[in-house]
């Protein structure tokens, strides 16, 4: 392939690019469902930027620069020292990163295998070491480890910083390259270099990848009386939004009501989000029908700017007091769900600021591409009153933090099934602070309600406007603090 027909290539993708582009289908990452209206032509923001731009057609200065990207791949092509690592493929491919990334931090080239695994782990699925990672202060950061993985298996938590991945430094690596790295086929070996902040301790992990299957919700059981009292008091926790998820919480809260539930405790920590319809439907759940608990606004208002409802028609109502635990690493549809709840005055958040990421990417496929795809930050959402959660998170009701010891020992018991007989009796008699904060909470809340039996959830009742949840004098609504600024986790 030479210069012209290079040429020739890109000015047939100009032509696509400033023309009227497809939006791309329904499969997304915080997903809204892809819109299928064009979009609006537009041309290269500097257009309206460089000198002398204003006498020339913003298409003509779009050509320009895809003339200057031509020639710059053939100089590399001709010059560099490394014919290997300059083939069209690697060089384009390259470029469309960095296109990507210099967008926001969100934004993503999607390679096949990158999509293919992204869209498997909607399902409940992906090939991996069990973590999730994003960028916190500028290091790539790991905010979620998976209980049943290889990773949580090793030891690593949530707060651990990559240093190495494979020998090679992580501060050389952007997100979709490090997570085109950790990921691979089942029994492929991979060695992390890991900073633990508490202690400033390094750690070598070696892991082995595999298939990792896990359900979305998890744990659903009574609590203890050392948690409970004697009260009936529900827990279950959320892992991600994935497709399952909203028949998985309904077969487990109908099964706690069954069970005589008074209260729920819904743990959303170290959810890293997911599918952003699923989020909106487990709201769904706890509020009334055709409830505001999303609106999303971006530049073109026809395509992206939405408003979310839960789904419309009667169904069971649940009307028993709900506290929501969160965390750091609650992101994207964790905070979706936490932040509707509260601005309804639904449930008491207890636990942590949530990581703070409040805005939407959709998932683009790229045409005649072989299955790459763009993810590309369209829209940032916002509570039902109007709260923004990006770069400010989620500021819980009741603020509870745990030490260092106390999330390795949360991790160690979010994966007890694989414990030996010794190792399950000692974290066993751990105490969940958190949750024992939530649980004191709600019983609380049944004690203002005058009525332990009419707390119970009642399944023959209509739907109907939930009793409010009493909360602390703090306004609900106080922004919190920005926590550190962020890349939207990606699990590995």
């Amino acid at each position: 392939m030479n210069l012209l027909s290079i040429q020739r290539n890109l000015c047939l993708l100009a032509l696509l690019w400033l023309g009227p582009v497809g939006t791309g289908t329904g499969m997304a990452q915080e997903p809204q469902p892809a819109p299928g209206a064009p979009a609006s032509p537009a041309a290269p923001e500097g257009a309206a930027k460089k000198p002398g731009a204003a006498a020339k057609g913003g298409d003509d200065l779009g050509f320009e620069q895809i003339e200057i990207l031509v020639h710059v791949i053939e100089l590399i092509r001709q010059e560099y020292h490394d014919d290997s690592r300059v083939t069209y493929e690697k060089l384009i491919d390259s470029a469309l990163e960095g296109m990507l990334a210099n967008l926001d931090p969100h934004c993503q080239f999607m390679p096949k295998e990158i999509f293919e695994q992204m869209q498997k782990e909607t399902g409940g699925t992906y090939d991996g070491v069990g973590i999730t990672i994003a960028f916190r202060n500028e290091m790539l950061t790991i905010v979620a480890v998976r209980e049943e993985g290889p990773a949580a298996r090793a030891g690593v938590l949530p707060g651990d910083q990559i240093i190495k991945v494979n020998e090679i430094l992580a501060d050389k690596l952007g997100l979709a390259e490090a997570m085109e790295m950790m990921r691979g086929k089942p029994g492929q070996p991979l060695k992390l270099t890991l900073r633990r902040p508490a202690n400033n301790q390094l750690l070598e992990v070696a892991l082995v990848r595999e298939v990792i299957r896990e359900a979305t919700v998890t744990d659903v059981m009574l609590l203890p009386a050392r948690y409970a009292a004697d009260r009936k008091m529900g827990y279950l926790r959320l892992t991600q939004f994935g497709e399952g998820t909203v028949k998985e919480l309904v077969e487990a809260l109908n099964d706690l009501e069954q069970k005589g539930m008074e209260a729920l405790i819904m743990d959303l920590r170290n959810n890293p989000g997911g599918l952003l319809t699923a989020a909106v439907n487990t709201c769904g759940e706890f509020v009334p029908p055709d409830t505001v608990v999303l609106t999303t606004e971006g530049r073109n208002a026809s395509r992206n700017s939405k408003t979310y409802r839960t789904p419309p028609g009667t169904r069971h109502v649940r009307n028993y007091p709900l506290a929501v635990l969160v965390n750091h690493g609650s992101a994207s549809g964790a905070e979706v769900v936490s932040g509707a709840l509260q601005d309804l005055n639904r449930a008491l958040i207890v636990g942590e600021t949530t990581f703070g990421k409040g805005s939407v990417q959709q998932i683009i496929p790229v045409p005649n591409s072989e299955g790459n795809a763009i993810r590309l930050t369209t829209a940032r959402y916002y509570t039902p009153s109007k709260r923004t959660i990006h770069e400010h998170g989620v500021e819980p009701d009741i603020v509870s933090t745990l030490t260092p010891q106390d999330e390795r020992n949360l991790m160690i018991w979010f994966r007890r099934d694989t414990l030996a007989p010794d190792e399950l009796q000692k974290i066993e008699a751990w105490e969940d602070r958190q949750l024992a904060r939530a649980a004191d909470s709600l019983k609380g809340a049944l004690l203002f309600s005058g009525s332990f039996a009419g707390a119970k959830a009642k399944p023959t009742q209509p739907a109907a406007v939930v009793p409010a949840v009493s909360k602390p004098a703090a306004p609900a609504g106080t922004p919190a603090a920005p926590p550190s600024k962020g890349s939207p986790p990606a699990s590995n």
